[in-house]
């Protein structure tokens, strides 16, 4: 008996579109994506793309009405609903723009609710491109097969961060003169959660006195070795999404 072939296909291409999707609609493509899904994809007519807006969870669409630069796509199923995300912000000095890039692309990977850049003292880089890096958290999104892209929030200074910090929610941040192990800390503070990662140089003093004088802070290690921003993001994040995101649940 011949297999019944998997529907939606697993090499279907996954593109993240800003139109609100549902049964019946239809997407217009052009540009990046059209070039993406015509010419390096080599899709035709009604072979299916799997599209995402981010609220709507994942529908598989219909490929129609291609041309040279430009293709409809039609939604006929909805092939999963909308992800619930961990409660977990991961809160970063901005760095130099490959590493920034890294980390806005594993945060998404990881399953981060919201990437929230805070400026420091220390910080070489005073200045985002915030498009650049949501068209990144849009790629990984794309590849690693999430329904609800990360909140990618507006640049805050340290200060302003701490002050107006919600009641709640644990503030967790790497601190180079010391702080529990970070396994010990998780486990003994569960629910909604931030990780703060400073910049290169690390916190400068009187930054890390404002952070630890906060009720909400609590310093952990992240080992004996030396890390770099990057590594202590990607790091953290992935510790906490082990001991209480959705990588503890079975």
């Amino acid at each position: 008996m011949t297999a019944t072939p998997a529907w939606p296909p697993q090499s279907a291409p996954r593109l993240y579109v800003e139109t609100a999707l549902g049964e019946g609609v239809s997407v217009a493509v052009d540009g990046n994506a059209a070039h993406y899904l015509i010419s390096v994809m080599r899709v035709k007519a009604d072979e299916i793309v799997l599209l995402f807006d981010g609220a709507s969870g994942e529908w598989a669409a219909k490929a129609r009405d291609i041309r040279k630069r430009d293709l409809v796509l039609e939604c006929v199923a909805q092939t999963r609903p909308l992800e619930t995300t961990p409660d977990f912000w991961l809160c970063v000095a901005p760095i130099k723009k490959g590493r920034i890039d890294l980390i806005a692309e594993k945060a998404c990977e990881l399953g981060v609710a919201r990437l929230q850049p805070v400026l420091t003292r220390r910080a070489v880089v005073d200045k985002l491109n915030l498009d650049r890096l949501r068209a990144h958290l849009v790629e990984a999104a794309e590849q690693c097969g999430r329904t609800a892209l990360p909140e990618l929030s507006e640049m805050m200074k340290l200060d302003a961060l701490l002050r107006d910090w919600p009641n709640g929610r644990h503030l967790f941040f790497a601190d180079e003169t010391g702080g529990a192990p970070i396994a010990e800390a998780l486990t003994a503070h569960k629910g909604p959660a931030a990780f703060l990662v400073g910049p290169e140089g690390g916190f400068d003093p009187a930054e890390r006195d404002a952070i630890r004088a906060h009720p909400a802070a609590v310093p952990v290690s992240l080992g004996p070795r030396i890390l770099r921003a990057e590594t202590a993001a990607i790091a953290a994040t992935a510790a906490w999404m082990t001991l209480n995101g959705d990588w503890a649940k079975e």
